[in-house]
Parts: C-alpha cells; sequence; structure tokens
C-alpha cells in the first residue's frame, strides 16, 4: 500500500515560537554586598594610619643609615659651693652654685637648636633653684660651653617625717664638706639636616654632682668632671 502524498514543505516552521536562549550571569563576590558606613570610614582611616607611620618609619630608618646620628653629650667640668647653709628653724637652704657644663655634638651633617634650656638643681629629691638658659644654635661637630649660676634662698621640708633623711644627709655631708646635688637639664630641642628641621624633642639630661664647698677661697676636694645621663 503505497503511503499518501505530504505536500511539499517550503523550510517554513508553523509551530510554537522558540524562546531566546538565557543569558549567562556571572557572580562576582563582594560586588553585591552593603558597606556599613562606620565600618569603611574606620578600614580607610586604619589604612591611611598604617601608610603614614610606615612611610615615616622608612624615612627614618633611611636618615639613620645615611648619616649615623651620635648622641650628643652633656658634661659638667666644674661645680662650686660658695654658700650652702640650711636653717633648720625656718627650713631655709641658703646656696650659691656655679656650674660650667659642655655639649658636644659630634655629627658631621646634623646641627641643634635649643629652643629652650632651663636648670634645675636638686637636694634629697627636693628642687632648690632654676634658671633658664638663653636659646642658641649648636652647628655641626661642635662643642658650646654654658656657665650656670644659682644663687639665692629657698624653702624645704626638712626634719618632718620621710625628710628626716635630707636633713641627715645634710649634717653628714657639711661634715665631710662635699655635696650631693642633682641638676637636671629641661631642653627643647630641633634637629637640622640641610634645609630640613624636625619637630621639636623634650628631653631631659640628669647630672649626678658631688659638689665640694669652696669657704674662703679654700676648696674642701676638687670637682671631678661628670658625664650627663640623657633621659628622652
Amino acid at each position: 500500500m503505497s503511503s499518501p502524498k505530504q505536500p511539499h514543505l517550503n523550510g517554513a516552521y508553523y509551530g510554537p515560537s522558540i524562546p531566546p536562549p538565557a543569558s549567562k550571569s556571572y557572580y562576582r563576590p563582594g560586588r553585591d554586598r552593603s558597606c556599613n558606613p562606620c565600618g569603611c570610614l574606620f578600614g580607610l582611616l586604619f589604612k591611611i594610619l598604617f601608610t603614614v607611620l610606615f612611610t615615616v618609619g622608612l624615612l627614618a630608618f633611611i636618615f639613620w643609615l645615611a648619616f649615623r646620628p651620635n648622641r650628643v653629650k652633656f658634661h659638667v667640668t666644674d661645680a662650686a659651693l660658695t654658700q650652702f647653709n640650711l636653717t633648720t628653724s625656718t627650713n631655709t637652704l641658703y646656696y650659691n652654685l656655679d656650674l660650667n657644663l659642655t655639649i658636644r655634638n659630634p655629627n658631621k651633617h646634623i646641627g641643634i637648636y635649643y629652643d629652650r634650656v632651663e636648670a634645675r638643681a636638686f637636694y634629697g629629691g627636693q628642687r632648690f633653684a632654676s634658671r633658664t638658659l638663653p636659646r642658641f644654635y649648636q652647628g655641626k661637630k661642635n662643642t658650646t660651653e654654658l656657665n650656670v649660676v644659682l644663687e639665692g634662698q629657698n624653702i624645704v621640708v626638712a626634719g618632718q617625717g620621710n625628710n628626716d633623711d635630707l636633713l641627715s644627709d645634710y649634717n653628714s655631708e657639711k661634715g665631710s664638706g662635699v655635696y650631693g646635688i642633682d641638676v637636671k637639664l629641661y631642653l627643647r630641642v630641633r634637629f637640622k639636616l640641610r634645609t630640613l628641621k624636625t619637630p621639636r624633642f623634650k628631653p631631659k639630661i640628669e647630672c649626678d654632682l658631688k659638689v665640694p664647698l669652696d669657704s674662703n677661697g679654700k676648696a674642701s676636694a676638687t670637682f671631678q668632671t661628670t658625664k650627663c645621663g640623657l633621659d628622652w
């Protein structure tokens, strides 16, 4: 039996429409996340701070490698007391202290601005005198000499409670003619490298002295040059 004849097909399709192929989507992590304003600001500030600290530290390290700065040296080369009397009835200390100091800057490339120099004298842990010296600039590989005269009178607490040690030490040192006096220098300094100047630093210099009393031109002992310590 022969099959029925099929009508001639011209290639056209009259069936249901074919949907277009689905577009591919790619997920990118973090793109659709919402950023907390506080968290984002904190993260930005942290990055900026880290960058600044890293840059400053790197520059300081390069500066140290390039110039190898040496520590400034402080010495008291001479010290004399022509008066150091404690009146126990009024707890008044009468003093006349004369100091000669040297400051040595050993650096070849660095100058130092001394914007403030204040000398303070202590006895038994109590300050009894202070003086502010003129500001000055110290050049490279330079030694500067300073003279500090502390003269006057001041009230100290002696013979009461914990201050018995001060009176005891004074009576003992009065017999030997040599007094233990601490002199401290409170500084505000800036360093200069060519045209670059650093911010101010506030180091403290501590000098533990044994100062002989000079009575009528006769000192009880010879003062020994004393190296001072640097406390940053």
